[in-house]
């Protein structure tokens, strides 16, 4: 198994890929709505940002090095 195969291999499913996509979609409406205030909104996008991608690509690098996947094989 390549570098490449491992960094494109689906390793979230389920009801992981739903907090994912809530959380990442509740933060981006939070964003939006402006009630972060200025210390904190930095985070909050990162926050955003890696749920909804995670969520999208249905790949955590995180989970890797343990060898976990909540994704059905």
């Amino acid at each position: 198994m390549g570098f490449t195969d491992i960094l494109l291999e689906e390793n979230v499913g389920g009801i992981d890929l739903f907090i994912r996509a809530l959380i990442g979609t509740a933060a981006t409406i939070a964003l939006a709505m402006d009630l972060v205030t200025h210390p904190w909104k930095w985070l909050v996008a990162l926050i955003a940002l890696i749920g909804l991608f995670t969520a999208i690509t249905r790949h955590c690098t995180a989970y890797i090095p343990f060898k976990f996947s909540t994704a059905k094989k």
